[in-house]
């Protein structure tokens, strides 16, 4: 699995489940500042609040943003309804691995959420602080999930430049000085740490 961050909470996650990729992208949402892809060629984009003001998604993707629970491509999807109306998250199943996609939420997981979204393999979790988790309530997210990999996104970059930087979540996790920023990272499932929660951090693609 080979995830990159593009900015705010838009990743884009490529799978081999047979012998061929598949490329999902998740909140490709323009941004009002900062550079961002104008067009995407995909074949599966999610959206964690509507799929209204995305950029131009070619390819003839299969688009999720409701919740629900479906299979395209080998690659399982369940969408966990939010805290509000038109808020969801996802899990992801593929390769042997689970992933989650908190979206921007500013809220504690609720049992129900939990339910879905615990005990997944790769955790992508909002850090900024602004209409999303600030570093600690973002770390409260990562012990109630308890993933065995953490990827910080929305956080400080030219598309948000008022929200917190990735320091503060790197250091409430005890990582901070100790984590280099990688443009893609590729994780396999022999690979998972098998102790603590491993912090990757990624810089904006």
């Amino acid at each position: 699995m080979h995830i990159s961050w593009l900015g705010n909470t838009a990743v884009r996650i490529q799978v081999k489940p047979f012998d061929k990729d598949v490329d999902v992208v998740i909140d490709t949402y323009r941004p009002k500042t900062g550079e961002f892809p104008r067009n995407l060629s995909t074949d599966i984009g999610l959206f964690t609040h509507g799929a209204a003001d995305s950029i131009t998604l070619s390819g003839n993707p299969f688009i999720l943003d409701t919740p629900g629970e479906c299979e395209t491509k080998a690659v399982l999807i369940t969408a966990v309804q939010g805290h509000e109306d038109g808020q969801i998250m996802f899990r992801l199943d593929a390769e042997h691995l689970s992933l989650a996609h908190l979206g921007l939420i500013d809220k504690p997981l609720t049992d129900q959420q939990l339910e879905t979204l615990s005990d997944v393999d790769i955790l992508l979790v909002p850090v900024g602080g602004k209409n999303c988790y600030d570093a600690e309530a973002a770390a409260k997210a990562v012990n109630a999930i308890e993933p065995r990999i953490v990827i910080p996104i929305a956080y400080k970059s030219d598309n948000n430049p008022d929200f917190e930087p990735v320091e503060k979540f790197l250091k409430e996790m005890g990582v901070a000085g100790k984590v280099q920023a990688e443009k893609k990272t590729i994780i396999k499932n022999k690979s998972l740490p098998q102790e603590e929660t491993q912090v990757i951090l990624l810089s904006k693609e």
